[in-house]
């Protein structure tokens, strides 16, 4: 009881309230994180008022996580390297599963989330717990990403859909070619 209790102090008052305020630099930050256990990589962004629900959350080199993001992290999130993350983007980890008529709400499940490198990921776009996001895509502003993305494609909706493929590697796949 006396951990969880420290490691709840831990995250709401380090991660959360003193780390989230704008007076800290960038590089700070993220120097921070990594001294709190996250695996944070090199030139890293993560600006002011995110929120984070633990620390088992890797980003790799180059990524850039915009104000006010939450990454809730009841399972392990992963963020690949040279991605870009929008204002408020929430990345889920946690759910329900559907309970009974006295509780719709039933026990708690959670599912890791992965985000390929190079990936862009709009303004207020929500990934669901369990899922993986491939390399090169970009997910539309306010899209609810609820199964895996295949690389290179653009996604958008709620649910997301791929609407469109990529170029990548110099190659344009033949979907591209017809949009």
């Amino acid at each position: 009881m006396i951990r969880r209790r420290a490691a709840s102090i831990k995250r709401d008052v380090l991660l959360n309230m003193l780390l989230a305020s704008p007076v800290w630099p960038r590089q700070v930050r993220a120097a921070a994180f990594r001294l709190l256990g996250m695996d944070v990589g090199a030139r890293v962004c993560i600006e002011s008022m995110c929120f984070f629900g633990g620390t088992r959350i890797s980003i790799a080199d180059g990524t850039f996580i915009n104000y006010r993001c939450v990454l809730d992290n009841s399972a392990s999130i992963v963020i690949g390297a040279r991605c870009a993350l929008g204002m408020e983007v929430l990345l889920c980890t946690s759910s329900h599963v559907l309970g009974d008529a006295t509780a719709r709400a039933g026990a708690n499940t959670d599912g890791p989330i992965e985000i390929g490198d190079g990936c862009w990921l709009g303004s207020r776009v929500t990934v669901l717990p369990g899922v993986k996001i491939g390399e090169g895509c970009v997910v539309a502003a306010g899209s609810v990403v609820t199964t895996d993305c295949e690389p290179h494609g653009v996604y958008a909706g709620t649910p997301a859909r791929r609407v469109r493929e990529l170029e990548h590697d110099g190659a344009t796949l033949a979907a591209s070619a017809t949009s």
